[in-house]
């Protein structure tokens, strides 16, 4: 698989770039954002690593020009660990996860299997969803935990079923409201109907396995591995 870097610190895309190559990717790099935007309308890659910070072009434009170019490769970014907004506009923007520095090199390799993996179900379009113990049959609208059939209301389906079509990806608060309420609504009701599925869908509640709470950015349905 070939993957494009978008890093102006030297170090640290050299970094990225030998840790890359030794999980097996082909890896090309970009120092600034007309590089990287060029790159990605014209190259094919499987995924990118984008750093928000680059000379000439920040990588928000660079991000918005590819997603309304089409451009529909899964994009990693990464952010400073406590600029929450930066990753909540890097979501919106249509990122679809993101790694906060400094980090594990393990996490960003793990994140960028994890969007792959989510680009994959989305071109397979499987109507039954499966990860570890939680299966979701998006034709009868059936959701199984262990085996056992789980009776969901109506606003509870709706919000699994947005989490199933994304898993892997991070939404944010904004987007799950648009998308589930239709509009502008008051979190608490969606960390409501969150706390009502992880009630049901979860092992333990307190220490949910799959619906993960991304602080200050918004929700994941995780991929079993």
């Amino acid at each position: 698989m070939r993957v494009l870097v978008v890093e102006d610190e030297s170090a640290l895309s050299a970094q990225l770039a030998s840790a890359l190559s030794e999980a097996g990717y082909v890896v090309d790099c970009a120092a600034d954002g007309d590089r990287a935007d060029f790159l990605g309308q014209t190259e094919v890659y499987d995924a990118v690593v984008l750093d928000l910070g680059l000379p000439k072009v920040d990588g928000l434009t660079v991000l918005r020009r590819w997603r309304e170019a089409r451009v529909g490769v899964p994009v990693l970014v990464l952010t400073a660990r406590d600029s929450w907004h930066e990753k909540v506009r890097g979501i919106d923007s249509g990122a679809d996860d993101y790694v906060a520095k400094p980090f594990r090199m393990e996490e960003l390799l793990a994140r960028l299997r994890a969007a792959l993996r989510h680009r994959l179900q989305q071109q397979g379009e499987r109507p039954v969803f499966r990860s570890g113990e939680l299966s979701v049959d998006l034709v009868r609208r059936v959701v199984r935990v262990r085996g056992e059939e789980v009776k969901l209301s109506p606003r509870e389906y709706d919000l699994l079923r947005l989490l199933v079509a994304h898993a892997g990806k991070v939404l944010t608060h904004k987007f799950i409201l648009r998308e589930v309420w239709g509009g502008e609504t008051d979190i608490q009701y969606l960390r409501i109907y969150i706390r009502s599925l992880r009630q049901k869908i979860e092992p333990d509640p307190e220490r949910p396995r799959h619906l993960v709470t991304e602080t200050g950015v918004g929700y994941r349905l995780r991929l079993s591995d």
